[in-house]
C-alpha cells in the first residue's frame, strides 16, 4: 500500500504542478498578446504542458481508485467530500483544456487579471483535499 499511495502522490504532483502553471501561461499569453509581442512559443507551450498534466491526471485518478477500492472501500464521509472536490478540480482541468484550444487559435478571451483570480481556483480546491485526507475531520 505504501508503493501505492507513494505514486498516487507523485502522481498528483506532477498533476497539481501543471494546473498551478498553466493558468500563468495565460496570463503571459495575453498580456503578452496585448502588447504585441509574439506569443505563438506559448500557446505551444501550453499545448504540450496540457498533455502532460492530462497523463498525470489519469495516473493520479487510477491510483486514487485503486486506493479507495483497495483500502478504503467503507471509508464514508471524508471519502466522498474528497471525491467531490477531485471531480471539480476535473472540471478545472477541462476547463483550461478548452483556454489551450483558445490560445490554439489565436485567443483567449478574458483579462490577465481574471485568469490570475482563476489560477486560485485549485488552490483552495487543493487545500480542501490536503485537509479532508490529512485530518479526515468526518
Amino acid at each position: 500500500m505504501l508503493w501505492l499511495k507513494t505514486f498516487h502522490i507523485l502522481f498528483v504532483m506532477s498533476w497539481m504542478a501543471g494546473i498551478f502553471y498553466l493558468p500563468r501561461i495565460f496570463v503571459h499569453f495575453v498580456e503578452g498578446q496585448a502588447a504585441g509581442e509574439q506569443v505563438t512559443r506559448l500557446a505551444i507551450m501550453g499545448q504540450k504542458l496540457y498533455k502532460f498534466m492530462t497523463i498525470m491526471m489519469m495516473l493520479a485518478i487510477g491510483t486514487g481508485l485503486w486506493l479507495w477500492v483497495a483500502y478504503f472501500p467503507h471509508a464514508t464521509g471524508w471519502i466522498h467530500a474528497k471525491v467531490t472536490l477531485v471531480v471539480l478540480m476535473l472540471v478545472y482541468h477541462l476547463w483550461t483544456k478548452r483556454r489551450v484550444k483558445e490560445m490554439q487559435e489565436g485567443h483567449l478571451d478574458h483579462s490577465g487579471i481574471y485568469y490570475r483570480w482563476a489560477n486560485e481556483i485549485p488552490l483552495v480546491l487543493t487545500i480542501g483535499i490536503l485537509i479532508l485526507v490529512v485530518i479526515k475531520p468526518f
